[in-house]
């Protein structure tokens, strides 16, 4: 397919994706106060502040991308679906609740608190059910736009999972220390590569597909990363223009880590900012000017970074996410922070050891 009639097609797709990415994260916001309590946090109130626990989180990254890549070698692929799919289960948990608990409260007779929302177990049952729903049908029918579907909804969730437990100084270095890793695991191990062939292969949510041809099937999709010479990994961006074949690959890859880095800082800036400013409503809880300003600052910073990184993808260069995606995002969170709350606001006081 030609340059020509295709580029069209490639800039929507980026727009897209660039949909997606708001998307997921405009789902954190909503329902992060939902979660802002003590006990929905990882670590608890203290564990906000400890680097210790951002190092457990990179050793999970590093060890679960080491198993995915050992099992696939071992054609163990079986077991790499299933762990997947259930952690994905247990993610999507987190934003189907809230919202279920929304819908019951505009049928009923009032919109749900915190002590309402924990006390719900209809609500709860059932998020476990529609979610496990979700997965069986991804199983059954990975096409694109259900594998987008599930993918967007894990993505919030996760974000206001670990937005919620860290201070935006642990998760800023959560964020550098991630961008060095993707960069040297795309550039230089290449292995991230190999990573995004298996989940695609396995037709797993962890990438998000945005097709540039209204005839593409992502059930038909192989992994060939390390074989055209540009990436899509769990925190790695790819443009593929088809291939030998009309009906090949036809679609730009994000990994979902690609969003849910950024958007982890959105939600952790949202829960840890000085309260300034008016009220503004939110049926979960309360949320305030200045933290909302500061989380769409952090938004728009990431959205600077996706664009810049899609003007090196739109030349068909390999490239990971996550440097630029973060440095944008870390980027916006100082700049509105600054302005919005000052630079004393933008320090928390974190532990080492």
């Amino acid at each position: 397919m030609s340059d020509d009639n295709h580029r069209p097609m490639a800039w929507s797709s980026m727009l897209g994706m660039a949909g997606m990415f708001i998307f997921t994260i405009a789902i954190g916001i909503f329902i992060q106060p939902a979660y802002n309590f003590e006990e929905a946090k990882a670590f608890g109130e203290e564990g906000s502040t400890e680097s210790v626990n951002i190092l457990l989180y990179l050793m999970m990254i590093f060890l679960f991308t080491a198993l995915v890549i050992w099992l696939a070698r071992k054609g163990r692929q079986v077991l790499i679906k299933a762990f997947v799919l259930f952690a994905l289960w247990i993610s999507m948990i987190y934003a189907t609740f809230p919202l279920l608990v929304l819908g019951f409260a505009m049928i009923g007779t009032q919109m749900p608190d915190v002590a309402f929302f924990q006390s719900l177990d209809v609500a709860f049952y059932l998020s476990l059910i529609i979610s496990l729903i979700a997965i069986v049908g991804l199983y059954r029918y990975p096409e694109w736009w259900v594998v987008n579907g599930v993918g967007m909804i894990v993505g919030s969730g996760v974000i206001v999972m670990i937005g919620i437990s860290f201070v935006p100084v642990l998760v800023c270095i959560f964020m550098i220390a991630a961008a060095i890793y993707d960069y040297w695991a795309v550039h230089r191990s290449k292995h991230m590569l190999e990573l995004a062939d298996t989940m695609i292969d396995l037709k797993l949510p962890v990438v998000l597909v945005a097709p540039k041809d209204t005839n593409y099937s992502f059930r038909s999709e192989q992994g060939s990363m390390r074989d055209s010479g540009s990436t899509a990994g769990s925190s790695a961006v790819q443009q593929d223009d088809g291939g030998a074949s009309k009906k090949g690959r036809d679609a730009l890859f994000m990994g979902l880590g690609d969003v849910i880095f950024p958007g982890m800082l959105v939600i952790s800036s949202l829960t840890y900012m000085p309260e300034l400013g008016g009220e503004v409503y939110n049926p979960y809880g309360s949320m305030y000017l200045s933290q909302i300003l500061v989380a769409l600052g952090t938004l728009v910073g990431g959205l600077f970074g996706y664009a810049a990184l899609m003007r090196f993808v739109a030349k068909g260069n390999a490239q990971p996410g996550l440097p630029l995606l973060n440095g944008g995002a870390i980027l916006g969170y100082i700049i509105t922070g600054i302005i919005v709350v000052g630079p004393a606001a933008l320090w928390q006081d974190i532990t080492f050891l």
